[in-house]
């Protein structure tokens, strides 16, 4: 029964968690809310919260699932996609524990693992189906052909629909992080008030920048009271445009690869009306849907735990040398 300790920091979480013969025991992060001052993720600060937590953290996750060190039989973190100041603190301590105790040390692809969420808990998706990913940092449709198999169907050609929400929120003078704002207000609005483009990009692709620019426009020369009192319109404008898009190319990828397994993961997959629009689709298109739980969609180290299990079954050790990634793209496979 291997047990693993899983170190997430990719970005502004520091995480650990303890994953024993692939059950989650735990999934414990801290948050860091210095950013909000900022409007943003500052990575020079990001980088030096990990360093502040990450023993606390980890001690906290062993403390908590009853497990000593020397009981662990490896190590997993994120190698990548991330922050590359935020990966360094949470793959050199890594290394350290993993040398210390002599036991592996096992990378993970970020992007993959929120993917492997979908694997916690007891109903899991069978193979193969689509998982779209969608988070501050990267929007993907990521066929899954296996726990380790996966390939980019589909990707963002320039900004992520996390940073969409974001930014947008921004423009409407609403405190960071914004997305989850968007979406409180959208619950009070109507999302047919206001008319924003939806683009059109080649395959199963996206592109996310022309609604930002369109919205920039479209407040451009409103009043400041007519912003605060159309807000939950304006909001929920925005998000259906953006959830229309989304689901444009998941409804034409479930149609090419004729799959009906569907799944979301990432952080923008804990969004109300998102989760809610792959409802209705789901009962429509008869597909089976997974959603997975709000503690699962953000950065968090049981989704490295739980793609390290899988790992550590196939024996993918890293070794000391291995490096962080900023950019660690899952395999693309043009289709």
């Amino acid at each position: 029964m291997p047990a693993i300790l899983a170190i997430e920091s990719s970005c502004d979480e520091t995480a650990a968690a303890v994953v024993l013969n692939g059950k989650v025991l735990n999934n414990v992060i801290a948050s860091q809310h210095i950013h909000r001052q900022y409007g943003g993720v500052v990575p020079e600060l990001a980088s030096r919260a990990h360093q502040k937590n990450i023993v606390t953290v980890t001690e906290h996750a062993l403390q908590e699932a009853h497990i000593r060190k020397s009981e662990l039989q490896a190590i997993a973190f994120t190698q990548g996609p991330g922050l590359l100041g935020s990966l360094m603190v949470g793959a050199s301590f890594a290394k350290g524990m993993s040398l210390a105790l002599d036991i592996p040390l096992i990378a993970v692809n970020h992007m993959e693992a929120h993917v492997m969420a979908h694997f916690i808990p007891e109903r899991k998706p069978a193979f193969p189906f689509l998982c779209l990913t969608v988070s501050g940092g990267h929007t993907e449709i990521i066929l899954v052909k296996d726990f380790l198999t996966m390939e980019k169907a589909g990707e963002t050609l320039d900004d992520a629909a996390g940073e969409a929400f974001d930014k947008g929120a921004k423009m409407l003078g609403l405190p960071y992080p914004g997305g989850p704002l968007i979406d409180r207000y959208a619950a009070q609005g109507n999302p047919a008030a206001f008319n924003f483009p939806c683009s059109q990009v080649p395959a199963l692709n996206f592109s996310f920048s022309g609604i930002k620019t369109a919205l920039l426009y479209f407040l451009k020369d409103k009043e400041a009271e007519f912003i605060k009192n159309n807000l939950p319109d304006i909001c929920a404008s925005l998000q259906a445009h953006l959830i229309k898009m989304l689901m444009n190319k998941l409804t034409q990828a479930a149609e090419q690869f004729k799959i009906k397994t569907i799944a979301i993961a990432g952080g923008v997959s804990a969004n109300s009306g998102l989760r809610a629009e792959l409802q209705r689709l789901g009962k429509e298109k008869n597909w089976e849907i997974f959603i997975p739980d709000f503690q699962y969609c953000t950065d968090n180290a049981a989704m490295i735990g739980i793609a390290g299990h899988y790992k550590f079954q196939q024996q993918q050790w890293a070794p000391l040398s291995v490096a962080p990634a900023a950019r660690m793209p899952i395999p693309f496979s043009p289709h």
